[in-house]
């Protein structure tokens, strides 16, 4: 699943972030060399992989997104847990739902990165905000694969 990134490739490109998740799914856009960062974008209450894909569908055909960055968890170890197991299986539904890449990143400790930034951060009254957590999320594994891509 890991591909080879070119971050000059993805000059003017429009990326999703996605934060899979069972209870909800949070999602990002950032438009590489346009957006000053990853923009959030809400959340979707997961109800199943199938109405999930159907509800982000629009909002990729809406938003002209190009490229989407799907989160996967591993243990600290690097080892794959069930829900590593579990998004995975979400990857390969969407990928024959569109016809655009879709990378994925590790997303270890991105919800303690969340709830950090949440903490120092007005925008949230400096507390973590959990109907908003998902999406930050998701803008955060943007910018993880933002810095893949510039190495």
């Amino acid at each position: 699943m890991e591909k080879q990134i070119n971050q000059q490739k993805f000059h003017n490109t429009h990326l999703m972030g996605i934060d899979y998740g069972q209870k909800f799914t949070g999602l990002a856009t950032y438009k590489v060399g346009n957006d000053p960062y990853p923009l959030t974008y809400g959340r979707i209450q997961y109800q199943s992989d199938d109405q999930l894909i159907k509800e982000i569908l629009p909002i990729i055909e809406d938003e002209f997104i190009e490229t989407i960055i799907v989160g996967v968890p591993y243990f600290t170890d690097g080892t794959e847990s069930k829900m590593t197991k579990t998004i995975k299986s979400f990857i390969e539904k969407l990928e024959k739902a569109l016809e655009i890449p879709i990378f994925s990143v590790d997303e270890t400790l991105t919800t303690f990165e969340a709830e950090e930034r949440m903490k120092q951060d007005p925008r949230y009254n400096f507390q973590v905000d959990l109907k908003k957590i998902d999406e930050l999320c998701a803008a955060i594994i943007i910018e993880e694969f933002l810095k893949l891509s510039s190495t």
